[in-house]
C-alpha cells in the first residue's frame, strides 16, 4: 500500500496529526497504532484536568481520548490498529505487523507520534532484593484503571511528577494508604493542581531531599530504606508496594536506522518531541506537524 502521510502512534499527538494532514489536503492517510484503542495512554487516564485548553471544560483523559477517537473514526482516515511498526527505511518505506501478517507501506512523509517510555527503577542500581510489587507509574495506572487490580493495601510512591501523584490520590480513594510520596529534589515534581489534590486533599506526606536507597523482602517487597539527601540519615520505612514515577524520555527508536540528521520527511510531535506538561499542547502541535506532513506530501507528489 502506498500512502501521503504515515503516522505512527495513535495518542493525542497522532490522532491530532492525522485529521489536520487529512484536511489539509493529504489524499491518503495512514494511522498505526500497537494498541487495540485509538487514545494511547489517555484511555487509561481516569482522573480530570484535561481538555481545558481545546474544549473548554475539565475532562478526563478517557474523556479526551474519546472526543478525539469520534473525530478520527469519522474521517477519511486509513486506521491499522493493534498493529506494530517494525521498522522504518531511508526509501521511505514503513513494515508492519498485526493479526493479518506484515504489510509493506510506502509513504511520503512520517508523522512519529510513539510519546515516551518511563524510566524503570533498574535505572537506579539499588542494592537489595527484586521482590513482587515494585511498579511503574504508568503501569500502575493501567492495572488498576484498565484492569481493575488490587496492587497493594501500604503504598510508597518514589517520585513527585504529574502521574506519581495522580496514582498517590487514586490509592488513597481505592482505600489503601499512601506512606509518602518521596523526591530527590526539594519541592514536588508535578502541576500545582496535582499536588493540592494529592498531597494536600488526602493528607499524603511529602518527603522531599529524600531517596530509596534500598528495596528489601523476600518475594514480596516489605519495606525500603530511606535516605534524607541533606544529612545522610538513613530509616526503614514499611510498604507493601514501591510506585516509581521517576520520569519519561522521549521514544524514538524507530528512527535509528534512518541516521542523522533525520531525512526532512520526518516530522515528529508530542511527547517523543519533548515532553509535555499538558495534552493541549500535545494536540495542538500534532495539529501543525501534520500540516506541515500534508505539505511536503503534496509538493513531493508534483
Amino acid at each position: 500500500m502506498n500512502c501521503d502521510v504515515l503516522v505512527v502512534g495513535a495518542g493525542a499527538a497522532g490522532m491530532a496529526a492525522a485529521l489536520s494532514a487529512r484536511e489539509a489536503g493529504a489524499e491518503t492517510v495512514l494511522l498505526a497504532d500497537r494498541n487495540t484503542q485509538l487514545g494511547g495512554v489517555l484511555p487509561q487516564c481516569l482522573h480530570s484536568g484535561f481538555g481545558t485548553g481545546i474544549f473548554h471544560r475539565e475532562m478526563t483523559g478517557a474523556e479526551y481520548a474519546a472526543c478525539w477517537a469520534a473525530r478520527v473514526k469519522a474521517a477519511p482516515i486509513v486506521l491499522r490498529l493493534d498493529t506494530t511498526v517494525l521498522s522504518l527505511s531511508p526509501d521511505r518505506q514503513a513494515l508492519l505487523s498485526s493479526s493479518g501478517g506484515v504489510e509493506k507501506i510506502a509513504f511520503r512523509a512520517l508523522v512519529l507520534a510513539t510519546g515516551c517510555r518511563e524510566i524503570p527503577i533498574g535505572a537506579l542500581a539499588l542494592p537489595g532484593t527484586r521482590p513482587a510489587g515494585v511498579f511503574t507509574a504508568g503501569q500502575a495506572q493501567r492495572m488498576v484503571n484498565l484492569q481493575g487490580l488490587s496492587l497493594g493495601r501500604n503504598v510508597l510512591i518514589l517520585g513527585s511528577g504529574d502521574v506519581g501523584l495522580v496514582m498517590a490520590r487514586q490509592f488513597v480513594l481505592a482505600g489503601c494508604s499512601v506512606a509518602a510520596v518521596v523526591e530527590q529534589q526539594d519541592h514536588c515534581g508535578g502541576l500545582p493542581r496535582n499536588y493540592q489534590r494529592s498531597i494536600v486533599e488526602c493528607g499524603i506526606p511529602l518527603l522531599t531531599r529524600t531517596t530509596v536507597c534500598c528495596v528489601h523482602g523476600e518475594g514480596r517487597i516489605c519495606g525500603v530504606t530511606l535516605r534524607q539527601l541533606d544529612t545522610g540519615a538513613e530509616r526503614f520505612l514499611p510498604c507493601d508496594t514501591l510506585v516509581t514515577a521517576l520520569g519519561i524520555v522521549p521514544e524514538r527508536e524507530l528512527l535509528r536506522p534512518l541516521g542523522e540528521p533525520l531525512p526532512p520527511w520526518v516530522f515528529l510531535c508530542g511527547n517523543c518531541r519533548y515532553i509535555h506538561r499538558t495534552v493541549d499542547t500535545v494536540s495542538r502541535q500534532g495539529e501543525t506537524v501534520g500540516r506541515e506532513a500534508a505539505a511536503l506530501a503534496r509538493q513531493d507528489g508534483k
